[in-house]
C-alpha cells in the first residue's frame, strides 16, 4: 500500500486497528486527534509506560499524529485540505456527526472525488438502533455471542479481549482494500458502511445457521463444542489441557494414547454423532483418565501420536512459545518517551511486499507541523497563529 494515504478520524479500537493494518502494509496513515486530549485510549490504564498508555501503543503504530480541532471552521478547512490528497478516510463517529460538521462523505467527495470513505459505527446508517452508543461488550451481549460464552451452568461472559472490535477492524481493512481495487479498475471511489452489530451477526457462523436452518438455539458449552466430542479442556494433575478428536482417525489415536481401547468398542461412542449424544458419560471417563497424569505427560504422548492437543497457557506462556519467535511476531521499536517498546507485530507474511513497523505509535500532535507544512504548505507563522487560536496542537 505504499503511495496510499489514509486520513484516520477514528479512536479507541476497531478503527485504529483497521488503520494500523493499513499502515503495516505501507500506507501513510495520518491520525487526526483532538488537541489536548487525543484518542480516548491515551488515558486508558494502567498500565502506563513512560507516561504512555500501553493500550494506545497497542494499535497506533505506523501513524502520524496531527492535532486539529475540526469542530471549528478553520479546523474543518484543514481536514478538507488533507482529504484532497488522501485515498481513504476512516471514521467511527455516530451516524450524522461528521455530516453536521460538514465532513461527511458528500463533503469530502466534493474535494476528493475518488475517495474511499469508510464509516465504522455501532449499528450502521439506518434502522431503529442507529443512534445508540455502540461498544464491543454491549453488542456482544445484544448480538448473541455472550449467550453462548461461558460454562453451561454459569453466567454469560464476554471474551477476554474485545474480539468484536478486532474482527470489525480486520473486516474494514479488507473492505477498504477491495474498494481501492475497484477504484483502480473503475476510477470511482465509494462509501463503505460497517457496523459492530452486522459484524457480530456475521461472525455467529454456525450458531446463527443452526437456528436459521434447524431451529436450534445454541447454549453455553464452556470449552466444549456443540457438534464435536471430545473437543474441550480437561484437568490434568497439574493444570489444564485442550484435547480434540474432530474425526475418527484422531478419535482412535486418542483412545490408544489414553490406553482406553474399550471406548472404541462401546456402541455409545461409535461415531461422532453417538459421542455427542452421550457427551456427559464420555467426558466423565476421559476426565478421570486425564487427571491421573500431568499436562506434560499427556502433551508428549498425544503430540507424538499426532492428536490435536495444546496446553492452556497464560499470556506469558503463550508469548514465550517458540512458534512466536519462529514467526517473528514480537517486534521491538524505540518510542520517544516509553523507550524500548515491544509490540505484537503484523500477523500476515507477504512473500514480496512484507508488512513492517516503520514508525512507533505517535505522541499527540507529534507530526502536526510536518503534515500541515508538507501537505498544505503552511509556514511557521501560519502554524503558530493556528496554535495560538487552539485550532491545532
Amino acid at each position: 500500500m505504499a503511495g496510499i494515504r489514509v486520513l484516520d478520524l477514528t479512536r479507541v479500537l476497531a478503527g485504529p486497528y483497521c488503520s494500523m493494518l493499513l499502515g503495516d502494509y505501507g500506507a501513510d496513515v495520518i491520525k487526526i486527534e483532538r488537541p489536548g486530549t487525543g484518542d480516548d485510549t491515551r488515558r486508558w490504564g494502567p498500565p502506563f509506560v513512560g507516561g504512555e498508555s500501553v493500550y494506545f501503543l497497542t494499535v497506533n503504530r505506523n501513524k502520524r499524529s496531527v492535532a486539529i480541532d475540526f469542530g471549528t471552521d478553520q479546523g474543518r478547512e484543514l481536514v478538507l485540505g488533507l482529504a484532497e490528497s488522501a485515498d481513504v478516510v476512516v471514521e467511527n463517529f455516530r451516524p450524522g456527526t461528521l455530516d453536521r460538521l460538514r465532513l461527511g462523505y458528500d463533503d469530502l467527495r466534493s474535494v476528493a472525488p475518488g475517495i474511499v470513505y469508510c464509516s465504522m459505527t455501532g449499528f450502521g446508517l439506518g434502522g431503529p438502533r442507529q443512534f445508540q452508543p455502540g461498544y464491543d461488550a454491549l453488542i456482544i451481549a445484544l448480538g448473541g455471542l455472550m449467550s453462548i460464552t461461558g460454562e453451561p451452568a454459569g453466567e454469560p461472559v464476554k471474551p477476554g479481549v474485545a474480539i468484536l472490535d478486532v474482527a470489525m477492524g480486520i473486516a474494514a481493512q479488507g473492505a477498504i482494500s477491495a474498494a481501492l481495487l475497484a477504484r483502480h479498475r473503475t476510477g470511482l471511489g465509494q462509501r463503505i458502511d460497517l457496523s459492530l452489530f452486522a459484524t457480530q451477526i456475521g461472525t455467529l457462523i454456525n450458531a446463527a445457521t443452526n437456528y436459521l436452518m434447524a431451529d436450534e438455539i445454541m447454549g453455553r458449552w464452556g470449552s466444549g463444542h456443540p457438534s464435536i466430542v471430545p473437543y474441550q479442556a480437561f484437568a490434568a494433575a497439574d493444570g489444564y489441557i485442550m484435547i480434540g478428536a474432530p474425526n475418527e482417525q484422531f478419535w482412535r489415536k486418542m483412545c490408544d494414547v489414553l490406553e482406553m481401547p474399550s471406548l472404541m468398542d462401546d456402541p455409545r461412542f461409535r461415531s461422532n454423532a453417538d459421542r455427542v449424544a452421550h457427551r456427559d458419560a464420555l467426558i466423565d471417563l476421559i476426565s478421570d483418565r486425564v487427571a491421573q497424569n500431568t499436562v506434560e505427560y499427556w502433551l508428549t504422548r498425544l503430540e507424538d501420536a499426532d492428536v490435536p492437543v495444546a496446553p492452556i497457557n497464560d499470556i506469558s506462556q503463550a508469548l514465550a512459545d517458540p512458534q512466536v519467535d519462529a514467526l517473528g511476531l514480537i517486534h521491538e521499536i524505540e518510542h520517544p518517551t516509553a523507550g524500548p517498546t515491544r509490540l505484537v507485530g503484523p500477523m500476515v507474511d507477504f512473500g514480496l511486499t512484507p508488512a513492517s513497523i516503520r514508525r512507533p505509535p505517535p505522541l499527540l500532535g507529534e507530526h502536526t507541523d510536518e503534515v500541515l507544512g508538507g501537505l498544505l504548505g503552511l509556514g511557521p507563522q501560519r502554524l503558530q497563529e493556528l496554535r495560538n487560536a487552539s485550532i491545532i496542537a
